[in-house]
């Protein structure tokens, strides 16, 4: 029997806790307050994400006071990527684990106390890591289920992905942000000096450094845009708006002067088929034509400084309300993140055209989005800012923006194109998301209940459910009669 065993023994025979080693104070001021500058976050905001008052973070940058084990853990929450690197506590990721794990409210059970989760960690890190794995396994799992629910509503089970599912993939897998193309259009943009009204400026370098014309057109709004590239002619349908005329001449000089980084991603990228790789190649394109007009630094400055409110972005960049929002969920880059959003945009019958996640929240890919989300409302409320309070089954709550928005084409025999984007964040951050000002965060019953689709979703109670949960037995009782015909267990 080892020592530690024999001591332990003896305590334990004479009634006695054994003693724990003290647990040793860190003192990290320096790498949180070089943390905060280099994500330009300020102390006020810093301090109330991470429950504590501005005085006593102040004290903590200084050194003047320890970082406590929670703070270290909302630390770690609050910055995943960026402070994983400097972390001076190394079992407080681990805790963010293991309480993420023990608090899943889609597990029937009842849930850990932080206390005893904090304990469990100190005392039995190699029981908390398998807690922690077991969890990710179950997430994946579900995430795996949600996939297929997404092939059976697709009808692609048996053919695979079709071409455009497989590009969409690889954007999410990539995090929804390209650095190559991404750092080459910021740079092009600043030597451009782009303004508020870009356009003259991308006629200018496409003709002085490419030799392309640009031509506007009348059509039937059928074409927004064709280039000849024999000829160096780029022709715009002149009946889109400024910021879509401004978009599409981005779009065609990232493709001439990222041609070489474009074709290189596009190239490395395994796909079953060549038209993912044509797709993908335009969907490069017109990420390099966002991050042209929004170059990442300047954009995700301003971002903060107007507290994400899309009107104003808009407006200081010469966009459309559907390309800032679209920008601000790219905002991933290492070492200088934004705040992470979801985002998508849907259509009139439902279907998620475009979507994309840096947060928890995931949603279905086909269609048989949950009706209780407030984006549906906003397709039929077009140019209106629609705001909710939203609570996912695992308890996490965002605050979710959306508005409908109608897109004009230049004849009447074409009708418009309608559809919703929106755009949220977790609760956590609602202090830098203008829209969340006037919901009650923390009320217990001011939240709207959704979920991701109702062949996965776990809620019992839930008047809107459309289908029961796959894989849970249905119950029917002929003499009882409620909003949902059935019960499931």
């Amino acid at each position: 029997m080892y020592f530690c065993e024999v001591v332990s023994a003896v305590f334990a025979n004479y009634g006695v806790a054994m003693p724990t080693a003290p647990r040793r104070r860190v003192f990290a001021g320096n790498r949180i307050r070089d943390l905060r500058k280099r994500l330009g976050v300020a102390q006020s905001a810093l301090a109330r994400q991470l429950n504590i008052s501005v005085s006593y973070l102040s004290q903590i940058e200084n050194d003047d006071r320890p970082v406590t084990p929670g703070v270290l853990v909302e630390l770690s929450r609050a910055f995943p990527l960026d402070w994983a690197d400097i972390d001076p506590e190394e079992d407080s990721s681990l805790l963010v684990g293991a309480l993420d794990a023990a608090t899943d409210s889609s597990v029937a059970d009842d849930q850990l106390d932080e206390d005893v989760l904090r304990r469990s960690v100190r005392q039995q890190p190699l029981l908390a890591r398998r807690m922690v794995a077991l969890h990710n396994a179950y997430l994946r799992s579900q995430q795996q289920l949600r996939a297929l629910d997404d092939q059976i509503d697709s009808g692609s089970i048996e053919g695979g992905r079709l071409p455009w599912e497989e590009v969409r993939d690889w954007f999410h897998t990539e995090g929804n942000y390209i650095d190559a193309v991404d750092r080459q259009a910021e740079a092009l943009a600043i030597d451009l000096e782009l303004g508020e009204t870009p356009a003259s400026a991308l006629r200018g370098r496409l003709r002085d450094a490419h030799g392309v014309e640009v031509v506007a057109a009348t059509g039937d709004g059928s074409d927004l845009r064709t280039y000849d590239a024999e000829r160096r002619v780029l022709t715009i349908d002149r009946s889109l708006p400024p910021e879509s005329i401004a978009f599409l001449l981005a779009h065609q000089l990232m493709r001439l002067e990222a041609s070489g980084t474009i074709a290189r991603i596009a190239g490395s990228a395994k796909f079953r088929s060549e038209a993912a790789g044509k797709i993908l190649s335009v969907g490069l394109a017109n990420y390099a034509a966002g991050a042209l007009l929004m170059p990442y630094a300047r954009f995700r400055q301003s971002a903060r400084e107007v507290r994400h409110d899309i009107d104003r972005l808009r407006q200081l960049f010469g966009v459309s309300f559907e390309q800032a929002c679209h920008r601000l969920s790219t905002l991933q880059r290492p070492g200088s993140q934004g705040v992470p959003f979801y985002f998508c945009r849907i259509d009139m019958a439902g279907n998620i055209t475009k979507r994309h996640s840096a947060t928890r929240l995931q949603f279905a890919r086909f269609g048989g989005t949950c009706p209780l989300w407030i984006v549906h409302e906003a397709v039929a409320i077009p140019d209106r800012i629609l705001v909710q309070l939203a609570e996912t089954p695992d308890g996490t709550r965002y605050v979710s923006m959306a508005k409908g928005l109608v897109k004009q084409t230049g004849s009447y025999l074409r009708p418009a194109r309608r559809y919703a984007v929106s755009l949220g964040c977790e609760v956590g951050h609602a202090q830098d998301f203008v829209y969340g000002d006037q919901l009650d965060l923390g009320g217990a019953r001011a939240a709207t209940p959704i979920g991701p689709s109702c062949r996965i979703c776990p809620r019992e109670d839930c008047d809107q459910r459309a289908f029961p949960p796959a894989g849970r037995v249905l119950e029917v009782d002929p003499d009882r009669r409620s909003v949902v015909p059935y019960g499931f267990r």
